[in-house]
């Protein structure tokens, strides 16, 4: 594991978790340490032996006192029985669905994953609560990125889930005014910033802190499993190469959604003739979130997709500083021993009429159908 502090002038300490070997293990102590109160907000939380091993621990900090509120997506954990909470529930713990599957509003989802606890440590990533993110990332388990901080932002984090919380049940009259609140906003001290973004009005901010990173960096470094980005965002890392800086994406070689996977390689024609250098990890799917921009880092759990950046609630934190910005790289550089670049010749070779009509169907589908669905489903909600 890399080292966690610095003594750079900033309110936050961080250590990096690089797989569910690290993550969770630091989590569960976490919880089981926690004494006035515990917040977790998932996308997908599992019913198997890592869902059993949370859960197990949360009724253990309600049973000492501690107020502990569960907050999932009601469309990612849907295979999760109600049942499965009746021993936090009986303990005294309080467990909420966001938005309920409702065919008029399925496209609007709460993607971020969260843990707080007594408001003293927080942790953030990618990785949702399942068993298939318990490893290595290399010789078992899907490959994932986390940090644990402390400072400030874990009572920021805090009221950032307090609102999610408290509007769960989506009653649309009061939820819409969640678009002028947390849902586009950022909270920020000189070296760090909290970043929420979701559907509604406004630029979303990690969007828009993002486009601000890149229209002046020189070496941007992402890893992502989701990569449709918009085409201002592809047109900005085109001008850092053409300012004669480097753009390396790191994607993945296996991915949980093959669809999501043809619909990036759409792009690689275009990405690789304006100079940027594209490698695939091999070893398991990969499920990172990790973008540096110089000096500049952001972790959490967007993708560098058009669900992400417009429709799905999400939460990134953004780093400024030489410190955790060289630890940064040191991960994708770590990350990208186990991977294989993707050159312009190969590609063009490998290709095919079959997969590439696949591949145009594929982004069709996600860049074009599902985010106008969604929006359309939002601008239908009851007032």
């Amino acid at each position: 594991m890399l080292p966690g502090m610095t003594s750079e002038p900033v309110a936050v300490g961080w250590n990096w978790l690089r797989s569910g070997r690290e993550m969770f293990p630091a989590m569960l102590a976490a919880i089981e340490e926690a004494q006035t109160a515990v917040c977790l907000e998932t996308y997908i939380f599992a019913p198997d032996s890592v869902g059993e091993r949370f859960r197990a621990a949360l009724v253990g900090a309600r049973q000492r006192g501690a107020r502990v509120r569960v907050l999932v997506d009601a469309l990612g954990s849907m295979g999760l029985p109600s049942s499965f909470w009746q021993p936090l529930r009986a303990a005294g713990g309080e467990v909420r669905q966001f938005n309920p599957l409702a065919l008029e509003r399925l496209g609007i989802r709460d993607h971020r994953k969260l843990l707080v606890c007594d408001e003293q440590v927080a942790f953030v990533g990618g990785s949702n609560i399942a068993a298939e993110y318990d490893g290595d990332g290399i010789t078992r388990g899907w490959y994932d990125l986390g940090v644990k901080v402390g400072g400030a932002l874990p009572a920021q984090l805090a009221a950032a889930f307090d609102e999610m919380f408290a509007r769960a049940d989506f009653q649309h009259k009061r939820f819409v005014r969640l678009r002028r609140s947390t849902a586009h906003k950022q909270v920020q001290t000189p070296n760090e910033q909290l970043l929420l973004s979701g559907p509604g009005r406004g630029r979303s901010p990690i969007k828009r802190a993002l486009r601000d990173d890149l229209a002046r960096a020189a070496n941007v470094r992402i890893i992502v499993p989701y990569f449709l980005p918009t085409w201002r965002i592809r047109r900005d890392l085109a001008r850092v190469v053409r300012r004669g800086g480097t753009v390396q994406l790191l994607l993945p070689g296996k991915s949980d959604v093959p669809i999501a996977q043809l619909a990036g390689r759409s792009l690689y024609r275009r990405v690789l003739k304006a100079g940027v250098h594209i490698f695939e990890y091999q070893p398991q799917v990969l499920h990172a979130k990790l973008i540096v921009a110089d000096d500049a880092v952001y972790v959490g759990s967007a993708n560098l997709d058009q669900r992400s950046l417009n429709i799905n609630y999400e939460l990134m934190l953004r780093f400024e500083g030489p410190a955790i910005a060289a630890e940064a790289r040191a991960v994708f550089a770590d990350t990208l021993q186990h991977c294989r670049q993707i050159t312009g010749e190969q590609w063009r070779q490998a290709g095919t009429l079959w997969r590439r009509l696949k591949q145009r169907w594929a982004y069709w589908l996600l860049v074009r159908i599902d985010p106008c669905l969604a929006r359309r489903q939002w601008r239908d909600l009851p007032r």
